[in-house]
């Protein structure tokens, strides 16, 4: 083995990198102003992406957050509440933006590993009351990044999506890494695009794209998105070279999903033969979140391991979390599981 080797990174998959094939495409993309709506291959994303789940629209973004954001202000007016699970992206990891953006309030739902059921939003909707904040949205995360990339139970989302309609509520899907849930579950897309008022799509994430998530909705809908876009400073112009990598990853990178989640389980076989390695949670797609148990701690594992090059983050004092992706390649896989043991 060599002295240096490649260093394994685990800390997420935001961290690929384009391949050959994907730069050629976006070097050789066709581009205009998609200001103006005439860049060609944004549109052409856009249409895939919203075809793909059998919705009306989507809109180019370049961030999940930023589709996530554009979403919940859309959903909503400033004073609304927005129903979401506690440890959810939305709430969790982007820095206050449902207040700041939207000027509205949040109620929190202790889920299992992510996920909430419709038995515990019923509850939580407010009567028409004017001392209340007017509940007006939820937001569901497919797969659950805190959750360990657990999956939801499209039978579930079917009895939230009715319960929204009963009361009428808005049903807002991040779906960072939603092509995991579908590929680990053998699922049609289209049963997603049914379900949900809106869907982020992240596509930087593990399908390998360098930048970009598409946001779906109605054709109303994604009209006044795009207007909330440009006033969040999301408007860009000759977008399709980003764009192009966003097509090729549909194309290309959906079905090899599958080769991370095996990857995933291998590790948490490997971590389930560690002495030093408490709970661990349930491994359905490419996320892995391990307790590590006492004497030693989270800080003193994440720098052993980095010594080796093996990079993994901290999900808590007690949590790691490492994420497969389309750059591990199984003798990556292979020489983690050797150190993991060697711990």
């Amino acid at each position: 083995m060599s002295l240096n080797p490649t260093p394994v990174e685990l800390r997420s998959d935001t961290f690929t990198k384009p391949s050959e094939a994907m730069l050629q495409a976006m070097f050789a993309a066709q581009v205009g102003d998609d200001v103006f709506g005439e860049d060609v291959t944004v549109n052409a994303l856009e249409r895939s992406v919203a075809d793909f789940f059998g919705m009306e629209a989507g809109l180019f973004c370049p961030s999940g957050t930023m589709t996530n954001q554009i979403a919940i202000q859309v959903h909503t007016q400033p004073g609304d509440e927005v129903i979401c699970e506690a440890g959810s992206h939305v709430y969790f990891y982007e820095g206050g933006g449902i207040a700041k953006n939207s000027g509205a309030q949040v109620r929190l739902v202790q889920g299992s590993f992510g996920q909430i059921t419709a038995d515990q939003i019923l509850p939580l909707i407010n009567p028409d009351d004017v001392h209340r904040a007017r509940t007006r949205l939820v937001s569901l995360e497919n797969t659950c990044n805190r959750g360990g990339g657990s999956c939801y139970n499209l039978a579930e989302i079917a009895k939230i999506r009715s319960l929204c309609d009963a009361h009428g509520l808005g049903l807002h899907l991040d779906g960072a890494r939603l092509m995991n849930a579908i590929v680990g579950n053998q699922e049609n897309p289209k049963e997603y695009g049914k379900l949900f008022h809106s869907i982020s799509l992240c596509l930087s994430k593990g399908l390998g794209a360098p930048v970009g998530s598409v946001l779906l909705g109605d054709a109303a809908f994604i009209k006044q998105s795009r207007r909330v876009r440009k006033v969040m400073g999301g408007g860009m112009h000759q977008a399709g070279y980003l764009a192009a990598a966003g097509l090729f990853a549909m194309q290309n990178n959906i079905n090899r999903l599958a080769e991370d989640h095996a990857h995933a389980k291998l590790l948490a076989s490997a971590l389930a033969s560690c002495n030093w390695v408490g709970e661990i949670f349930p491994v359905e797609t490419n996320i892995v979140i391990f307790e590590v148990a006492s004497p030693g701690t989270v800080a003193e594992t994440v720098a052993a391991l980095s010594a080796q090059n093996i990079r993994v983050s901290a999900m808590s004092d007690k949590h790691i979390r490492m994420v497969t992706h389309l750059d591990v390649t199984p003798e990556m896989v292979q020489r983690t599981v050797d150190v993991l043991k060697r711990l």
